[in-house]
């Protein structure tokens, strides 16, 4: 069998179930399956306070797309489940990537229950959205499908003693569900100062008496099933389960007169006028505690649905009346905001990570003493090894508190731009500041290269008249290279230049490169002034980009630069307007009595 419930409810349902009697209880998601006879079938139903549905699985199979799961659904014998006078209703969950429409499987698994009795009996069960004879579950996750029968019926937070509510009232399976995980069962006065309708209150007070959730409740869908024993039934409905003898009070108080009325109601009609104190006031009036010591749980406005105009004050009056007059109470507080809990101003010994419907919510436990935490005399119980149970707590708020740790920095890094993000040190989480210290500036030496150092090896040097005629940054082969600094060969002296790799000597014909006085034969370099160029103080009209080249001397032209380009198309007579990109411009120029083949390149040529 299965038990729905609440997310991060499983654990304390699991133990109400061991409580039970059930076998091979598992714990998953939002579920705890377990094995049982028909009695614990029954008992679940009635006495699991934070259950939402019992189901009871028929059959299980896999399925690809809709029409094999119409198919498979054809296969049962619907003789043993379904009547033809009998209705019935489809309740469909689905967590696939192939199925995406819950509403669509349940009309598939309809249609498959209808054609079935249509082909045995030419006539077909009816349908009953409101108040069917019998539900059927059908759950998807991926291809694995499971049908079950819902013991239930309307869900099992509804208790049946609520008539009337306030604007946001808390469910019953989450407060039972706060209450047990708190650890509470009645061994010390209990106090809720926002009761609102009083769910919290009227939970507490079943939970200490030890009557049955399901006490009020006029009927349970297993009722209706063709093999429901009756006798079984009364026998556990009647059962003296031994009511326990409330020795503490139970107290809750609101600050609207409307939300006491409200919760008088629902107390009265639950039967426990007499184990609960209401009174109208807002806590900013509770000048001392009820008893020596107790437990408070509450649910304070989030904001969200109640909206509340000052929230931080709210939360840092609960934090003032715990510390200074509840003393010697441990208090638990249900909350959406982190911002909440930090108005409160108390540090918290445990959070419980729950879901109040869509809303992540977090209920922190609080220690309240007078004085000091490290003046607190430590207690052995708390120092010693944590239980099972304990431990399994710990892991599952763990996993929770990261996942929700892990996705609200997500989505702070999706909405935070990267301009706005402060800067963080590397080696810890701490935001980056600049120092502020009004420390000198600390000299800086440098070291003399002709003393400390030696020649440098670098192609820059002093360009005085030691140094001969530049060679291109060429070194000597022929001399040493073991001095450590780089010698030139003036260009009279020069060879043969080679390019490329290997042997030149032998791949290319050779030929001598000559070099001009820059300061003798070069042209004086064309200025642009305010969109005119002038050369030698004449202006000469406005120059583009590409004719700057022109009053530059080219590169004289090497036989590699034949066999790599193609340019017997493209030369041109110095002076012409440059064409395309790829052209370029025969320049012959006598040069100390040679005629040297030159190529000026334009600005598309450069790499």
């Amino acid at each position: 069998m299965i038990a729905k419930t609440m997310a991060e409810l499983e654990d304390v349902l699991a133990e109400e179930l061991i409580g039970l009697g059930a076998n091979n209880v598992e714990i998953g998601t939002r579920m705890v399956s377990f094995t049982g006879d028909k009695a614990l079938l029954y008992k679940a139903n009635l006495h699991c306070r934070t259950a939402s549905r019992i189901l009871k699985p028929i059959y299980n199979f896999k399925a690809e797309t809709a029409d094999e799961v119409y198919e498979a659904i054809k296969l049962l014998d619907w003789d043993n489940y379904l009547s033809l006078d009998k209705t019935f209703s489809i309740d469909a969950v689905v967590f696939s990537h192939i199925f995406t429409h819950s509403k669509f499987v349940a009309y598939k698994v309809k249609d498959a229950i209808a054609d079935w009795f249509v082909e045995k009996y030419k006539k077909r069960p009816s349908v009953s959205v409101s108040n069917p004879d019998l539900i059927f579950n059908i759950h998807i996750s991926h291809n694995k499908c499971t049908l079950s029968l819902d013991s239930s019926g309307e869900s099992l937070h509804k208790r049946g003693y609520r008539i009337d509510q306030t604007e946001a009232p808390l469910s019953e399976v989450l407060a039972a569900g706060m209450i047990l995980k708190s650890g509470w069962r009645g061994e010390s006065a209990f106090l809720d100062p926002m009761c609102g309708s009083g769910t919290i209150l009227i939970e507490a007070a079943m939970i200490a008496l030890g009557i049955p959730p399901g006490i009020h409740r006029k009927h349970f869908a297993f009722e209706k099933w063709a093999d429901f024993d009756g006798d079984l039934f009364s026998d556990i409905y009647n059962e003296d389960t031994g009511l326990s003898e409330l020795k503490f009070p139970i107290i809750g108080s609101d600050i609207s007169p409307k939300a006491i009325s409200i919760a008088e109601k629902n107390i009265k009609n639950a039967g426990l006028k007499k184990y609960i104190e209401l009174s109208a006031k807002p806590i900013q009036q509770y000048t001392e505690a009820p008893a020596k010591d107790g437990v408070i749980i509450t649910n304070p406005p989030y904001g969200e649905r109640i909206k509340v105009e000052e929230l931080d004050v709210l939360y840092s009056m609960i934090g003032e009346r715990l510390k200074h007059v509840f003393a010697g109470y441990k208090a638990y507080i249900l909350s959406y905001h982190k911002e909440s809990f930090e108005a409160i101003g108390l540090r918290h010994n445990r959070r419980f990570f729950l879901y109040n419907g869509p809303l992540e919510c977090e209920m922190r436990e609080y220690e309240i003493f007078s004085g000091k935490r490290n003046e607190q005399p430590r207690d052995s119980s708390s120092s010693s090894r944590p239980s099972r149970k304990d431990s399994y707590h710990n892991e599952r708020n763990s996993r929770e508190g990261y996942r929700r740790s892990m996705r609200s920095e997500r989505e702070d890094r999706q909405s935070t731009p990267d301009s706005d993000r402060p800067r963080s040190n590397w080696k810890s989480d701490e935001p980056y500041k600049r120092r502020d210290d009004n420390r000198e500036p600390r000299e800086r030496k440098f070291r003399d290269s002709s003393s400390e150092r030696g020649p440098r090896a670098t192609n820059f040097r002093d360009s005085s008249s030691e140094r001969g005629p530049r060679s291109g940054g060429f070194r000597d082969s022929s001399s040493e290279r073991g001095s450590g600094a780089r010698s030139y060969r003036d260009s009279s002296e020069r060879g043969p230049r080679t390019r490329g790799f290997g042997d030149s000597s032998s791949d290319r014909e050779q030929r001598p490169r000559s070099y001009r006085d820059s300061s003798s034969e070069r042209e004086p370099r064309a200025f642009k002034s305010d969109n005119k160029t002038y050369r030698g103080g004449k202006s000469i009209g406005g120059r583009s980009f590409d004719a700057r080249s022109k009053d530059r001397p080219g590169k004289p032209f090497r036989e590699s630069d034949r066999d790599n380009y193609s340019r017997k198309d493209n030369f041109k007579k110095d002076g012409d307007k440059r064409g395309s990109s790829d052209s370029r411009k025969l320049n012959r120029e006598g040069i100390g009595g040679k005629n040297v083949l030159k190529i000026r390149r334009g600005p598309k040529d450069k790499e």
